[in-house]
Order: C-alpha cells, then structure tokens, then sequence
C-alpha cells in the first residue's frame, strides 16, 4: 500500500528544506566570503558568492543579513530574515540544481537593503531573479 502522502501535490518534498547545514554559520567561511566573493546588487537585495569545495548534503550555504541601522526593531529585523529564508527555500532549486550536477559548492550572503519591510510576494520575485542572476554568474565563472 502507498504511503497517504507521497502522492500528496501539497505534501512538502527534500527539494523545499533549509535545514541547519544549509546555513552558513562558520566564522572563517563568513570572512572569507566578505573579503574574497563577487557581489551584484539586485535591489532590495545586495549579493556576495564564492566557489567553494561541495559537502554532497549542502551544496549551497546561505548567510541571511537585515542590518540593525535600517530596522532597530528586532521584530522587524526577524520578519524579514523569514520572508527571505521562506522564498528562498521554496526557490533555491534554481541555483543548487545546476550546482549538484556540477559536484560545486557555493558560499552565498544575501544582505537586505531596502528601508522598509517589502511584501512577501515581491521578496519572492526578487529573489527568483537573484538566483537566476546567481546562476548565470556562476556558469560564467565555472565556464
């Protein structure tokens, strides 16, 4: 008999996670990444990445940042950091995808710009084309 929910459309899959090792937490990793990545800017949203040695469970891992002088508030400063985690995990097959095929890996700060709280539907959009943007940029550099 077939599990209830593996034919479930609705039903989360492996694709749609963003566990704990998919964030980028590592001290040195952070600074090498501020120092040595590629940036873009692609309003709200100011981009830094970097080729970085693959671990087959992570290929991509993430830094998420809302800077404290724009929104003192910490509620604020959450609400953000969740809309962006949220669309990203929904939309980051776009970049890891050709990353796995590749057997690379790939560092990622996406720090927030913008001085107000933007709806979740354009956060969304922005960062669809962000990781577009992200992985025409890496196929640049990969060749």
């Amino acid at each position: 008999m077939d599990h209830p929910r593996i034919n479930d459309p609705i039903a989360p899959t492996m694709e749609h996670t963003f566990s704990r090792t998919e964030r980028l937490r590592k001290q040195s990793l952070i600074s090498k990444l501020l120092k040595e990545g590629k940036t873009f800017t692609l309003f709200p949203f100011r981009v830094s990445w970097i080729v970085h040695p693959t671990n087959e469970k992570t290929p991509v891992q993430v830094l998420i940042s809302v800077p404290k002088h724009n929104f003192p508030n910490a509620v604020h400063r959450n609400r953000i950091r969740r809309l962006i985690r949220e669309s990203y995990r929904l939309n980051k097959q776009i970049a890891v995808n050709p990353l796995t095929a590749r057997n690379q890996g790939l560092l990622l700060h996406i720090h927030y710009t913008s001085k107000e709280i933007l709806p979740f539907r354009i956060v969304q959009e922005k960062i669809i084309l962000l990781l577009q943007r992200l992985r025409r940029e890496h196929e640049k550099v990969a060749g």
